[in-house]
């Protein structure tokens, strides 16, 4: 069993102290008994120490939403991998499609974040997916083929084996549309076919692959159900403690079905 990885990706919400003290508190609490299931939060870098604060003890994990590639330097605005490890952050998301299409990261810049992330002792959460006029066409393998090859360029296998994949269709993200169970497990599968030709079928095995998109408490058993998806990578609905809570529970039904 590779484990099943719940994230919860807060984006640029819930960022003062106050709220983050506050949804923090009850999730903590309605977690206590949650063994089976990885939970990653990933709230803003203004409130990261206060968060991993309030998790000690707990069971909940605390990430980082992004980061540089270089520990220092005269990079304005940035925030090195230093820094979010010296915070006690394990995870970091990178490549995330509101990052490589709002702010236009590259499959090579996101090849060099992953490679000083693993350098640095941090998990990488690294998303892939395509867009709807590109699954229309017919090209989303085509598509995540390209990502895969440019985005992983130079990992050896002892590297590839500590990074967790999360396929999002960016055209299910924050639509409100989910890809279906059948169209996400075709994808994950795909993706492992890809590892088990570019590396060999242990690592295809081995690999945790998360669903992202649009991701709630109704159709999150059916997508974790699926025997390739790994756990999801949530955005809308980790922002309420209840329903974030109620999708790890949907974790815990698979394991336990398993």
């Amino acid at each position: 069993m590779r484990g099943l990885i719940i994230g919860g990706n807060w984006k640029m919400n819930l960022g003062t102290p106050e709220e983050t003290r506050v949804h923090l508190k009850e999730l903590v609490s309605l977690t206590r008994s949650v063994n089976n299931v990885e939970i990653v939060v990933f709230p803003p870098f203004t409130t990261l120490y206060l968060a991993k604060e309030l998790t000690k003890g707990s069971n909940i994990k605390i990430g980082a939403q992004n980061m540089h590639f270089e520990l220092s330097g005269a990079y304005t605005g940035e925030i090195s991998p230093k820094f979010i490890k010296s915070l006690g952050c394990e995870h970091v998301i990178l490549g995330h499609s509101e990052r490589r299409d709002i702010f236009h990261e590259s499959d090579e810049l996101i090849n060099r974040k992953l490679k000083k992330a693993l350098q640095m002792g941090l998990t990488p959460i690294v998303c892939i997916g395509e867009h709807l006029d590109e699954r229309e066409n017919g090209k989303t393998k085509e598509i995540i083929q390209y990502q895969m090859e440019h985005t992983f360029r130079g990992l050896i296998k002892e590297e590839i084996l500590k990074t967790v994949i999360a396929y999002e269709p960016i055209w299910a993200i924050g639509t409100g549309k989910t890809a279906t169970p059948e169209q996400a497990e075709e994808v994950h599968e795909f993706i492992r076919e890809f590892l088990s030709q570019e590396y060999d079928e242990s690592v295809a095995r081995a690999i945790r692959i998360q669903y992202g998109g649009s991701i709630n408490p109704t159709n999150a058993f059916d997508l974790f159900k699926e025997k390739n998806i790994d756990g999801g990578l949530v955005g809308g609905a980790s922002l309420k403690p209840d329903s974030f809570h109620e999708i790890i529970k949907a974790a815990e039904r698979i394991h336990d079905l398993e």
